[in-house]
């Protein structure tokens, strides 16, 4: 197995800790779209929702870009982690304020995306600052094991608490999952740049990585790759609600079920890819996008299946499929990029997909309310299909 970067000290206490941290992001995001669904009963309005977390990622991912690539990422690190602590306890005092109505979940799940969208390029400078450049790849992999264990559990037990104890509860653990990687982000010493802070204006040095992304043949085709399985897998996993209740009736125990199987599909594309061997080079893999394709087009089947056992392993399929794309593209970019670039390189990769993820979200749960469910998922499989196919057949 690709195991390279546990060999290193620092390397095992941020996975260590951040295992809690995403615990704790993935039960609160469940929890929030559970209030979205519970408030309206609008697949709409949890897309909107949905939406309004992931568009920051959009519209400020590349600037914080370029400030990690200038700041001390260790700092910045622990900077996003305590503001997600204090949004979350905010977000539980409404709730006990009995002042948590549409119009604020709303804003909150804005003000989450806004720190998110800061976070994603500070995890992505700071994780493989943590060993050594060849190791990189592993890090790319064993983060992304990490993440999709966080979204087997953290979802189940989010459905399990507010199923047990009720919304307050499932509001309060996420926040005190925080604290352990706080701790452990503390403890931690990244390795310096390469090369001393560029002297750039700030659009010069934004400027910088959109050119750098753009003139790279595999960096622009994974991004193009990611932006498409993203709109169609992901932004379909996001209305999970409207799958859970008005189709199935399972309430927010089903739910987590449902998320929980995504985050099983996931756990097994990240242990597929630590044992078969790593990629070494920034060639895309097309392996993994034929079996991106294939999930795509599990999409429509998605949306006919009228069993819950069937839907639940088309979820599973899903995450699989989605979960081997991203790692694979992730790593086709991180593998030969400079540390003094990973910022803003990485927040645009990051740009993509999440916003991608949003785009399709809000678009995904608008078709829902105006044509039904297995009209919008039927269309969204066969489009991605579409545009998946020809990027494989020009990558030939």
């Amino acid at each position: 197995m690709n195991l390279a970067a546990l060999s290193y000290r620092d390397f095992r206490i941020y996975v260590s800790g951040n295992l809690f941290a995403l615990n704790g992001m993935l039960m609160q995001r469940l929890t929030i779209g559970w209030l979205a669904w519970d408030l309206t009963q609008s697949a709409s309005f949890v897309g909107l929702v949905a939406f309004v977390n992931f568009v920051p990622t959009v519209l400020t991912g590349p600037v914080f870009g370029v400030l990690i690539d200038r700041a001390d990422v260790k700092r910045a690190a622990l900077a996003t982690q305590t503001s997600l602590l204090v949004l979350a306890m905010l977000l539980f005092a409404s709730f006990r304020l009995d002042m948590l109505g549409p119009v604020l979940l709303t804003v909150f799940s804005l003000l989450l995306g806004v720190v998110a969208s800061a976070h994603n390029p500070v995890r992505m400078s700071l994780a493989p600052r943590l060993v050594a450049r060849a190791a990189v790849p592993s890090v790319v992999t064993l983060v992304a094991i990490n993440f999709n264990l966080a979204r087997l559990t953290g979802p189940a037990l989010a459905g399990w608490i507010i199923a047990g104890w009720g919304i307050g509860v499932a509001m309060v653990v996420p926040a005190l999952c925080y604290l352990p990687f706080i701790m452990a982000l503390s403890r931690l010493n990244p390795r310096e740049r390469s090369r001393p802070v560029a002297k750039a204006t700030f659009l010069g040095a934004l400027t910088e990585g959109v050119r750098h992304a753009a003139g790279h043949r595999h960096i622009r085709d994974a991004i193009i790759a990611t932006g498409i399985f993203a709109f169609v897998i992901r932004g379909t996993l996001e209305i999970l609600p409207v799958l859970a209740d008005g189709v199935f009736a399972k309430g927010a125990a089903g739910l987590g079920l449902l998320t929980s199987a995504a985050g099983l599909g996931a756990v097994m594309a990240g242990l597929f890819k630590a044992l078969t061997p790593g990629q070494s080079t920034s060639r895309l893999p097309r392996g993994a996008l034929l079996l991106t394709l294939i999930g795509i087009g599990a999409v429509g089947l998605l949306g006919m299946s009228q069993s819950w056992e069937l839907s639940l392993a088309l979820v599973v399929w899903l995450g699989f499929a989605s979960s081997v794309s991203g790692i694979s593209m992730q790593t086709a970019i991180q593998i030969d990029l400079d540390d003094d670039l990973r910022g803003r390189v990485m927040s645009l990769w990051a740009m993509v997909g999440i916003g991608a993820a949003a785009v399709g979200a809000m678009v995904l749960g608008l078709l829902v309310d105006l044509v039904g469910f297995a009209p919008t998922l039927g269309l969204a499989g066969a489009a991605g299909v579409v545009l998946l196919g020809a990027l494989i057949a020009r990558l030939r």
